[in-house]
């Protein structure tokens, strides 16, 4: 009989802890400082081009937490390059790093 009740215990957990994952959605944005300009990442698009498949990026190149601070770019060139998914990195800073002063123009979209 414990054993029963243990089990529908630890069944009725785990289902409340997939519940509550599946809940949390990713943020829309988010803001990285850096010392070239902050770097607003819009996660909301980057995740409509990988089609909701999270692993692609997590946690191979990035930790899927928005409260682990980025320690470098590094990640972004795995599709910011020549010939890659998106833009090249090289020469295209304005593209991700807000000008000190500036409106950050990609907050809007």
């Amino acid at each position: 009989m414990r054993f029963v009740i243990g089990f529908i215990i630890t069944i009725s957990l785990a289902s409340g802890a997939i519940v509550a994952a599946q809940d949390k959605k990713p943020p829309r944005r988010l803001v990285f400082p850096s010392k070239a300009g902050n770097v607003t990442f819009n996660h909301a698009a980057h995740l409509k081009r990988e089609k909701d498949d999270c692993t692609r990026c997590h946690d191979k190149l990035w930790p899927q937490s928005a409260k682990v601070p980025v320690k470098s770019s590094a990640g972004c060139s795995t599709c910011h390059h020549a010939d890659g998914k998106s833009f090249e990195m090289k020469g295209n800073c304005i593209k991700c790093h807000a000008t000190k002063g500036a409106t950050d123009r990609r907050s809007s979209r």
